[in-house]
């Protein structure tokens, strides 16, 4: 009897990642965002992410109560285009909103898409900072839907956002959910009267800390960040940095965007990639999770 031949798996999947500047107008974001998303399937995106809260400009910058009409349920308007165009183009999408979960309770959240259109699940942001013009505590409910990962038609991905990425337990976690790829959408950038003082500085810890997450968990790590200069309350605002970009399972720049003009970054991976760096680095293996319980305490006094 003859057999029938079995195709291999397919392991390389090439990601796209949008990097664009945001003006005050919602409904042209989201247009303008949707157009490069489509075009980066049109060159060959198969996995697609947005920076954080690309519908508007980043308004944490003030504790304004009229910010929250921004939001929108899920599922919603812009979770039916990506899903449209997911399934028109048979990518994954990541797309970071502004979730009205009820009245008064409201979360910064990432749907995940399927590349058939299917809403696979959401993502709300764990861990939410509250610091000069970034005051996201005002706005935000911190998620209750805990680390996890999704296996799509590409691959299994998980989505962390912006300030998740300086903590090494929420990548670890979700690694191990699965995670063959770990998303970031970011909006991060310089205080003005810092740049020249700490502008080095802060930029190399956030891209240091998220390649060491790439490192201890044997997994890609892609970081969408927004650019350009936002004051949408006067005075200096905050100069976004960019700077996107993709650290491979060793940790390694695979590519990375400019620092201040919109750019859509286009990055083949290989997935098989994951299994062999873990095996050969087999931190999950050796981790001492017999001896981890203290992490769950806030301070060793």
């Amino acid at each position: 009897m003859k057999r029938r031949a079995t195709r291999p798996v397919r392991s390389a999947v090439t990601l796209g990642l949008i990097q664009t500047a945001c003006c005050p107008d919602p409904t042209a974001n989201l247009a303008h965002t949707l157009d490069l998303a489509g075009r980066a399937a049109k060159d060959g995106a198969q996995i697609i992410c947005t920076q954080e809260l690309f519908r508007s400009q980043y308004f944490c910058q003030a504790e304004d109560y009229a910010n929250f009409a921004l939001a929108e349920s899920i599922p919603g308007p812009s979770t039916a285009a990506f899903q449209a165009l997911a399934r028109r183009r048979k990518v994954v999408i990541v797309a970071s909103l502004f979730e009205k979960r009820a009245p008064g309770l409201y979360h910064n959240t990432a749907t995940i898409i399927d590349a058939d259109g299917t809403l696979l699940g959401t993502y709300r942001k764990m861990h939410i900072p509250d610091d000069p013009l970034f005051y996201e505590k005002f706005y935000f409910t911190p998620g209750d839907l805990g680390f996890r990962a999704w296996t799509t038609r590409l691959g299994k991905i998980g989505v962390l956002i912006c300030w998740d990425q300086w903590y090494p337990e929420a990548a670890r976690l979700t690694a191990l959910a699965g995670a063959q790829i770990l998303f970031y959408p970011t909006a991060i950038g310089w205080h003005p009267a810092e740049k020249a003082e700490l502008g080095a500085n802060q930029h190399g810890a956030w891209e240091t800390i998220q390649r060491a997450h790439a490192v201890a968990n044997g997994c890609y790590v892609a970081v969408v960040n927004r650019v350009g200069r936002e004051r949408p309350y006067g005075g200096e605002g905050l100069e976004f940095w960019g700077q996107s970009f993709v650290a491979g399972t060793h940790g390694q720049i695979l590519a990375k965007a400019s620092a201040d003009q919109e750019q859509t970054l286009l990055v083949p991976v290989d997935l098989a990639a994951v299994d062999t760096t873990r095996t050969h680095w087999p931190f999950l293996r050796d981790r001492r999770i017999d001896a981890y319980g203290e992490l769950t305490r806030r301070w060793r006094d």
